[in-house]
Protein backbone atom coordinates (compact mmCIF):
# COMPACT_ATOMS: atom_id res chain seq x y z
CA UNK A 1 0.00 0.00 0.00
CA UNK A 2 1.34 3.43 -0.90
CA UNK A 3 1.86 6.21 1.66
CA UNK A 4 -1.14 8.09 0.18
CA UNK A 5 -3.36 5.04 0.55
CA UNK A 6 -2.24 4.56 4.14
CA UNK A 7 -3.14 8.15 4.96
CA UNK A 8 -6.52 7.73 3.34
CA UNK A 9 -7.22 4.53 5.25
CA UNK A 10 -6.21 6.19 8.51
CA UNK A 11 -8.48 9.14 7.84
CA UNK A 12 -11.48 7.06 6.78
CA UNK A 13 -11.11 4.29 9.36
CA UNK A 14 -12.81 6.04 12.30
CA UNK A 15 -15.51 7.40 10.01
CA UNK A 16 -16.22 3.90 8.75
CA UNK A 17 -16.57 2.53 12.30
CA UNK A 18 -18.99 5.27 13.33
CA UNK A 19 -20.48 5.69 9.88
CA UNK A 20 -23.86 4.13 10.61
CA UNK A 21 -24.50 6.45 13.56
CA UNK A 22 -23.48 9.49 11.54
CA UNK A 23 -25.64 8.50 8.59
CA UNK A 24 -28.58 8.09 11.00
CA UNK A 25 -27.98 11.55 12.48
CA UNK A 26 -27.79 13.06 9.02
CA UNK A 27 -31.03 11.33 8.05
CA UNK A 28 -32.77 12.75 11.16
CA UNK A 29 -31.37 16.21 10.41
CA UNK A 30 -32.59 15.84 6.82
CA UNK A 31 -36.08 15.09 8.12
CA UNK A 32 -36.12 18.17 10.35
CA UNK A 33 -34.34 20.58 8.03
CA UNK A 34 -36.33 19.44 5.02
CA UNK A 35 -39.40 20.95 6.67
CA UNK A 36 -37.91 24.35 5.80
CA UNK A 37 -38.30 23.73 2.07
CA UNK A 38 -41.74 22.20 2.55
CA UNK A 39 -42.98 25.28 4.41
CA UNK A 40 -41.58 27.68 1.81
CA UNK A 41 -43.04 25.75 -1.13
CA UNK A 42 -46.42 25.35 0.57
CA UNK A 43 -46.74 29.03 1.49
CA UNK A 44 -44.37 31.00 -0.73
CA UNK A 45 -46.62 31.58 -3.73
CA UNK A 46 -49.68 32.17 -1.55
CA UNK A 47 -47.98 34.72 0.70
CA UNK A 48 -46.44 36.23 -2.40
CA UNK A 49 -49.87 36.55 -3.95
CA UNK A 50 -51.06 38.32 -0.77
CA UNK A 51 -48.13 40.75 -0.46
CA UNK A 52 -46.75 41.28 -3.98
CA UNK A 53 -47.35 44.62 -5.72
CA UNK A 54 -48.21 42.62 -8.86
CA UNK A 55 -49.79 39.18 -9.14
CA UNK A 56 -47.16 38.25 -11.72
CA UNK A 57 -44.63 38.37 -8.84
CA UNK A 58 -46.53 35.85 -6.73
CA UNK A 59 -43.97 33.07 -7.19
CA UNK A 60 -40.95 35.40 -6.89
CA UNK A 61 -40.31 34.41 -3.22
CA UNK A 62 -39.87 30.78 -4.27
CA UNK A 63 -37.60 31.86 -7.12
CA UNK A 64 -35.55 33.89 -4.62
CA UNK A 65 -35.41 30.76 -2.47
CA UNK A 66 -33.80 28.93 -5.39
CA UNK A 67 -31.43 31.87 -6.00
CA UNK A 68 -30.37 31.52 -2.37
CA UNK A 69 -29.62 27.84 -2.98
CA UNK A 70 -27.46 28.66 -5.99
CA UNK A 71 -25.69 31.67 -4.45
CA UNK A 72 -24.76 29.90 -1.23
CA UNK A 73 -23.68 26.50 -2.58
CA UNK A 74 -20.10 27.48 -3.41
CA UNK A 75 -19.56 29.46 -0.16
CA UNK A 76 -20.92 26.49 1.82
CA UNK A 77 -18.49 24.22 -0.03
CA UNK A 78 -15.61 26.58 0.78
CA UNK A 79 -16.53 26.53 4.48
CA UNK A 80 -16.67 22.72 4.42
CA UNK A 81 -13.32 22.49 2.63
CA UNK A 82 -11.52 24.80 5.09
CA UNK A 83 -13.29 24.16 8.38
CA UNK A 84 -15.10 20.86 7.94
CA UNK A 85 -18.62 19.91 6.96
CA UNK A 86 -20.05 20.35 10.44
CA UNK A 87 -19.13 24.06 10.40
CA UNK A 88 -21.02 24.40 7.13
CA UNK A 89 -24.00 22.51 8.58
CA UNK A 90 -24.29 24.79 11.60
CA UNK A 91 -23.96 27.90 9.44
CA UNK A 92 -26.83 26.58 7.36
CA UNK A 93 -29.06 25.94 10.37
CA UNK A 94 -28.41 29.51 11.47
CA UNK A 95 -29.86 30.60 8.14
CA UNK A 96 -32.78 28.26 8.82
CA UNK A 97 -33.62 30.08 12.03
CA UNK A 98 -33.24 33.42 10.28
CA UNK A 99 -35.67 32.58 7.47
CA UNK A 100 -38.41 31.74 9.97
CA UNK A 101 -37.95 34.96 11.92
CA UNK A 102 -37.74 37.21 8.85
CA UNK A 103 -40.72 35.58 7.13
CA UNK A 104 -42.90 35.94 10.22
CA UNK A 105 -41.90 39.59 10.55
CA UNK A 106 -42.62 40.16 6.85
CA UNK A 107 -46.15 38.80 7.19
CA UNK A 108 -46.82 40.97 10.26
CA UNK A 109 -45.48 44.10 8.53
CA UNK A 110 -46.99 43.24 5.14
CA UNK A 111 -43.57 43.56 3.47
CA UNK A 112 -43.18 41.57 0.25
CA UNK A 113 -39.47 42.35 -0.16
CA UNK A 114 -38.65 41.38 3.43
CA UNK A 115 -40.40 38.09 2.77
CA UNK A 116 -38.22 37.60 -0.33
CA UNK A 117 -35.12 38.27 1.80
CA UNK A 118 -36.30 35.63 4.24
CA UNK A 119 -36.77 33.04 1.50
CA UNK A 120 -33.24 33.82 0.23
CA UNK A 121 -31.86 32.65 3.57
CA UNK A 122 -34.19 29.68 3.32
CA UNK A 123 -32.47 28.78 0.06
CA UNK A 124 -29.08 29.04 1.75
CA UNK A 125 -30.33 26.60 4.38
CA UNK A 126 -31.65 24.22 1.73
CA UNK A 127 -28.32 24.26 -0.12
CA UNK A 128 -26.50 23.15 3.00
CA UNK A 129 -29.12 20.51 3.75
CA UNK A 130 -28.67 18.93 0.34
CA UNK A 131 -24.96 18.50 1.06
CA UNK A 132 -25.93 16.03 3.81
CA UNK A 133 -26.11 13.32 1.13
CA UNK A 134 -22.47 13.77 0.16
CA UNK A 135 -21.41 14.00 3.81
CA UNK A 136 -23.01 10.60 4.42
CA UNK A 137 -20.94 9.17 1.56
CA UNK A 138 -17.80 10.48 3.30
CA UNK A 139 -18.68 8.55 6.47
CA UNK A 140 -18.71 5.03 4.98
CA UNK A 141 -16.59 2.74 2.82
CA UNK A 142 -16.68 3.38 -0.96
CA UNK A 143 -18.87 0.36 -1.75
CA UNK A 144 -21.55 1.63 0.68
CA UNK A 145 -21.68 5.20 -0.58
CA UNK A 146 -24.75 4.93 -2.87
CA UNK A 147 -26.76 3.38 -0.02
CA UNK A 148 -25.59 5.98 2.51
CA UNK A 149 -26.45 8.78 0.11
CA UNK A 150 -29.87 7.25 -0.53
CA UNK A 151 -30.54 6.62 3.19
CA UNK A 152 -30.04 10.28 4.07
CA UNK A 153 -32.37 11.32 1.26
CA UNK A 154 -34.92 8.91 2.73
CA UNK A 155 -34.98 11.06 5.84
CA UNK A 156 -36.88 13.57 3.77
CA UNK A 157 -39.94 11.31 4.00
CA UNK A 158 -40.53 12.69 7.47
CA UNK A 159 -39.96 16.22 6.19
CA UNK A 160 -42.84 15.52 3.84
CA UNK A 161 -45.05 15.01 6.88
CA UNK A 162 -43.57 17.61 9.23
CA UNK A 163 -43.58 20.55 6.81
CA UNK A 164 -47.13 20.46 5.41
CA UNK A 165 -48.64 19.46 8.77
CA UNK A 166 -46.75 22.34 10.37
CA UNK A 167 -48.52 24.62 7.88
CA UNK A 168 -51.93 23.05 8.43
CA UNK A 169 -51.89 23.24 12.23
CA UNK A 170 -50.22 26.62 12.69
CA UNK A 171 -51.29 28.79 9.74
CA UNK A 172 -54.26 30.35 11.60
CA UNK A 173 -52.78 30.55 15.11
CA UNK A 174 -51.75 34.20 14.88
CA UNK A 175 -54.76 36.01 13.50
CA UNK A 176 -55.01 38.03 11.35
CA UNK A 177 -51.45 37.19 10.20
CA UNK A 178 -51.82 34.07 8.05
CA UNK A 179 -48.76 31.75 8.28
CA UNK A 180 -46.84 33.99 10.75
CA UNK A 181 -46.97 31.31 13.47
CA UNK A 182 -45.95 28.71 10.86
CA UNK A 183 -42.69 30.51 10.16
CA UNK A 184 -41.89 30.81 13.86
CA UNK A 185 -42.49 27.07 14.27
CA UNK A 186 -40.19 26.42 11.32
CA UNK A 187 -37.43 28.43 13.03
CA UNK A 188 -37.82 26.26 16.13
CA UNK A 189 -37.50 23.08 14.06
CA UNK A 190 -34.24 24.45 12.60
CA UNK A 191 -32.88 24.84 16.14
CA UNK A 192 -33.65 21.18 16.87
CA UNK A 193 -31.89 20.16 13.64
CA UNK A 194 -28.78 22.07 14.76
CA UNK A 195 -28.72 20.11 18.02
CA UNK A 196 -28.79 16.83 16.08
CA UNK A 197 -25.96 17.96 13.80
CA UNK A 198 -23.69 18.74 16.75
CA UNK A 199 -23.17 14.99 17.15
CA UNK A 200 -22.16 14.28 13.54
CA UNK A 201 -18.50 13.31 13.06
CA UNK A 202 -17.52 13.78 9.42
CA UNK A 203 -13.84 13.36 8.44
CA UNK A 204 -12.05 16.71 8.50
CA UNK A 205 -10.56 17.97 5.23
CA UNK A 206 -6.99 16.91 4.58
CA UNK A 207 -4.20 19.23 3.44
CA UNK A 208 -4.57 17.77 -0.06
CA UNK A 209 -8.30 18.53 -0.07
CA UNK A 210 -7.68 22.13 1.00
CA UNK A 211 -5.12 22.43 -1.82
CA UNK A 212 -7.87 21.39 -4.21
CA UNK A 213 -6.58 18.58 -6.49
CA UNK A 214 -6.89 18.87 -10.27
CA UNK A 215 -8.04 22.05 -12.00
CA UNK A 216 -11.83 22.21 -12.29
CA UNK A 217 -11.54 22.54 -16.06
CA UNK A 218 -10.09 19.05 -16.29
CA UNK A 219 -12.85 17.66 -14.11
CA UNK A 220 -15.82 19.30 -15.83
CA UNK A 221 -14.69 18.05 -19.26
CA UNK A 222 -15.28 14.44 -18.25
CA UNK A 223 -18.25 12.97 -20.18
CA UNK A 224 -19.49 11.31 -16.99
CA UNK A 225 -19.54 14.63 -15.14
CA UNK A 226 -21.29 16.44 -18.01
CA UNK A 227 -23.97 13.75 -18.11
CA UNK A 228 -24.37 13.84 -14.32
CA UNK A 229 -24.82 17.62 -14.31
CA UNK A 230 -27.32 17.66 -17.18
CA UNK A 231 -29.44 14.91 -15.63
CA UNK A 232 -29.25 16.51 -12.18
CA UNK A 233 -30.18 19.91 -13.61
CA UNK A 234 -33.16 18.59 -15.55
CA UNK A 235 -34.44 16.39 -12.71
CA UNK A 236 -34.28 19.14 -10.10
CA UNK A 237 -35.30 22.03 -12.37
CA UNK A 238 -38.44 20.30 -13.62
CA UNK A 239 -39.41 19.18 -10.14
CA UNK A 240 -39.09 22.76 -8.89
CA UNK A 241 -40.66 24.22 -12.05
CA UNK A 242 -43.86 22.18 -11.69
CA UNK A 243 -44.00 22.16 -7.89
CA UNK A 244 -43.60 25.95 -7.69
CA UNK A 245 -46.69 26.48 -9.83
CA UNK A 246 -48.82 23.64 -8.45
CA UNK A 247 -50.07 25.16 -5.13
CA UNK A 248 -51.14 28.40 -6.79
CA UNK A 249 -52.61 26.51 -9.76
CA UNK A 250 -54.70 24.42 -7.35
CA UNK A 251 -56.00 27.57 -5.66
CA UNK A 252 -56.79 29.17 -9.04
CA UNK A 253 -58.73 26.01 -9.94
CA UNK A 254 -60.88 26.45 -6.83
CA UNK A 255 -59.27 23.74 -4.71
CA UNK A 256 -58.78 24.21 -0.96
CA UNK A 257 -55.57 25.07 0.88
CA UNK A 258 -55.86 21.78 2.79
CA UNK A 259 -55.91 19.88 -0.52
CA UNK A 260 -52.85 21.79 -1.64
CA UNK A 261 -51.03 21.02 1.63
CA UNK A 262 -51.84 17.32 1.37
CA UNK A 263 -50.77 17.23 -2.26
CA UNK A 264 -47.46 18.80 -1.34
CA UNK A 265 -47.10 16.38 1.58
CA UNK A 266 -47.50 13.35 -0.67
CA UNK A 267 -45.19 14.93 -3.23
CA UNK A 268 -42.40 15.31 -0.66
CA UNK A 269 -42.97 11.79 0.67
CA UNK A 270 -42.70 10.55 -2.92
CA UNK A 271 -39.50 12.57 -3.35
CA UNK A 272 -37.74 10.97 -0.42
CA UNK A 273 -39.56 7.67 0.17
CA UNK A 274 -37.71 5.80 -2.60
CA UNK A 275 -34.50 6.69 -0.76
CA UNK A 276 -35.01 3.52 1.28
CA UNK A 277 -34.19 1.48 -1.83
CA UNK A 278 -32.78 3.80 -4.53
CA UNK A 279 -29.23 3.06 -3.40
CA UNK A 280 -29.80 -0.66 -3.85
CA UNK A 281 -31.25 -0.06 -7.31
CA UNK A 282 -28.17 1.97 -8.26
CA UNK A 283 -25.87 -0.79 -6.96
CA UNK A 284 -27.77 -3.46 -8.90
CA UNK A 285 -28.69 -1.73 -12.16
CA UNK A 286 -26.29 1.20 -12.33
CA UNK A 287 -26.90 4.92 -11.97
CA UNK A 288 -27.68 5.62 -15.68
CA UNK A 289 -30.65 3.21 -15.71
CA UNK A 290 -32.04 4.64 -12.48
CA UNK A 291 -31.74 8.17 -13.90
CA UNK A 292 -33.54 7.04 -17.07
CA UNK A 293 -36.41 5.67 -14.98
CA UNK A 294 -36.62 8.98 -13.14
CA UNK A 295 -36.84 10.97 -16.37
CA UNK A 296 -39.59 8.66 -17.64
CA UNK A 297 -41.62 9.12 -14.44
CA UNK A 298 -41.27 12.91 -14.68
CA UNK A 299 -42.61 12.78 -18.23
CA UNK A 300 -45.52 10.64 -17.03
CA UNK A 301 -46.33 13.17 -14.29
CA UNK A 302 -46.59 16.02 -16.80
CA UNK A 303 -48.72 13.89 -19.11
CA UNK A 304 -51.17 13.06 -16.31
CA UNK A 305 -51.38 16.71 -15.29
CA UNK A 306 -52.54 17.55 -18.80
CA UNK A 307 -55.55 15.23 -18.50
CA UNK A 308 -57.47 17.27 -15.88
CA UNK A 309 -57.49 19.72 -12.98
CA UNK A 310 -59.26 17.72 -10.25
CA UNK A 311 -57.55 17.06 -6.92
CA UNK A 312 -56.66 13.52 -8.08
CA UNK A 313 -54.89 14.86 -11.19
CA UNK A 314 -52.80 17.31 -9.18
CA UNK A 315 -51.95 14.75 -6.52
CA UNK A 316 -50.93 12.03 -8.98
CA UNK A 317 -48.88 14.54 -10.94
CA UNK A 318 -47.05 15.62 -7.79
CA UNK A 319 -46.49 12.04 -6.58
CA UNK A 320 -45.00 10.84 -9.86
CA UNK A 321 -42.97 14.03 -10.05
CA UNK A 322 -41.52 13.28 -6.62
CA UNK A 323 -40.50 9.71 -7.45
CA UNK A 324 -39.06 10.85 -10.77
CA UNK A 325 -37.00 13.49 -8.99
CA UNK A 326 -35.63 10.95 -6.52
CA UNK A 327 -34.46 8.51 -9.18
CA UNK A 328 -33.10 11.25 -11.42
CA UNK A 329 -31.37 13.36 -8.78
CA UNK A 330 -30.00 10.56 -6.56
CA UNK A 331 -28.80 8.68 -9.65
CA UNK A 332 -27.09 11.81 -10.97
CA UNK A 333 -25.51 12.40 -7.54
CA UNK A 334 -24.12 8.86 -7.61
CA UNK A 335 -22.54 9.65 -10.98
CA UNK A 336 -20.91 12.74 -9.46
CA UNK A 337 -19.26 10.55 -6.80
CA UNK A 338 -17.47 8.73 -9.65
CA UNK A 339 -16.04 11.94 -11.13
CA UNK A 340 -13.64 13.11 -8.43
CA UNK A 341 -10.77 12.01 -6.26
CA UNK A 342 -11.14 12.16 -2.47
CA UNK A 343 -9.24 15.45 -2.19
CA UNK A 344 -11.49 17.06 -4.83
CA UNK A 345 -14.83 16.06 -3.37
CA UNK A 346 -16.06 19.31 -1.76
CA UNK A 347 -15.05 21.42 -4.78
CA UNK A 348 -16.65 19.10 -7.33
CA UNK A 349 -19.78 18.42 -5.28
CA UNK A 350 -20.39 22.11 -4.56
CA UNK A 351 -19.78 22.97 -8.23
CA UNK A 352 -22.32 20.33 -9.28
CA UNK A 353 -24.91 21.71 -6.87
CA UNK A 354 -24.19 25.28 -7.97
CA UNK A 355 -24.86 24.35 -11.60
CA UNK A 356 -28.02 22.47 -10.64
CA UNK A 357 -29.46 25.22 -8.44
CA UNK A 358 -28.36 28.05 -10.71
CA UNK A 359 -30.23 26.55 -13.64
CA UNK A 360 -33.15 25.70 -11.40
CA UNK A 361 -33.47 29.38 -10.47
CA UNK A 362 -34.19 30.27 -14.11
CA UNK A 363 -36.89 27.62 -14.24
CA UNK A 364 -38.43 28.87 -11.03
CA UNK A 365 -38.54 32.47 -12.27
CA UNK A 366 -40.25 31.43 -15.50
CA UNK A 367 -42.79 29.16 -13.79
CA UNK A 368 -44.84 31.95 -12.22
CA UNK A 369 -44.91 34.02 -15.40
CA UNK A 370 -45.99 31.06 -17.51
CA UNK A 371 -48.72 30.16 -15.05
CA UNK A 372 -50.02 33.74 -14.87
CA UNK A 373 -49.91 34.32 -18.63
CA UNK A 374 -50.65 30.95 -20.21
CA UNK A 375 -52.03 28.66 -17.51
CA UNK A 376 -51.17 25.33 -15.91
CA UNK A 377 -51.17 23.35 -19.15
CA UNK A 378 -48.37 25.44 -20.63
CA UNK A 379 -46.22 24.82 -17.54
CA UNK A 380 -46.61 21.09 -18.17
CA UNK A 381 -46.06 21.19 -21.94
CA UNK A 382 -42.79 23.12 -21.56
CA UNK A 383 -41.47 20.39 -19.28
CA UNK A 384 -41.02 17.90 -22.11
CA UNK A 385 -38.23 19.88 -23.82
CA UNK A 386 -35.62 19.51 -21.03
CA UNK A 387 -36.53 15.84 -20.70
CA UNK A 388 -35.52 15.27 -24.32
CA UNK A 389 -32.18 16.98 -23.64
CA UNK A 390 -31.50 14.82 -20.59
CA UNK A 391 -32.44 11.68 -22.49
CA UNK A 392 -29.96 12.58 -25.23
CA UNK A 393 -27.22 13.21 -22.66
CA UNK A 394 -27.93 9.91 -20.93
CA UNK A 395 -27.62 8.02 -24.20
CA UNK A 396 -24.07 9.34 -24.46
CA UNK A 397 -21.85 6.33 -23.76
CA UNK A 398 -20.20 7.30 -20.48
CA UNK A 399 -19.89 3.69 -19.37
CA UNK A 400 -16.65 3.34 -21.35
CA UNK A 401 -14.94 5.81 -18.98
CA UNK A 402 -13.84 4.23 -15.71
CA UNK A 403 -14.84 6.10 -12.57
CA UNK A 404 -12.13 8.43 -11.33
CA UNK A 405 -11.90 6.57 -8.02
CA UNK A 406 -11.01 3.40 -9.94
CA UNK A 407 -8.52 5.27 -12.10
CA UNK A 408 -6.90 6.63 -8.95
CA UNK A 409 -6.59 3.17 -7.39
CA UNK A 410 -5.10 1.81 -10.60
CA UNK A 411 -2.53 4.58 -10.86
CA UNK A 412 -1.43 4.14 -7.21
CA UNK A 413 -1.25 0.35 -7.30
Amino acid sequence: MSHADANTATRLGPASRSGDADVLRLAVAQALAGANSAVVYATGAIVGNMLAPSKALATLPISIFVVGMAACTLPAGAIARRHGRRAAFLTGTGCGVLVGLLAALAVVLGSFWLFCLGTFFGGAYAAVVLSFRFAAADCVAPERRPRALSAVMAGGVFAGVIGPQLVTYTMDLWQPYLFAATFLAQAAVAVVSALVLFGVRVPMPTAAEVAGGRPLGAIVRQPRFITAVICGVVSYTLMNFIMTAAPLAMRLCGLSQESSNLGLQWHIIAMYGPGFFTGRLITRFGAPRVVAAGLALTAASAAIGLTGVDVAHFWLTLILLGVGWNFGFVGASALVLECHRPEERTRVQSLNDFLVFGTMAAGSFSSGGLLASYGWDMVLWISFLPLLLAGAALSWKTETQAPVSEQGRTSRA
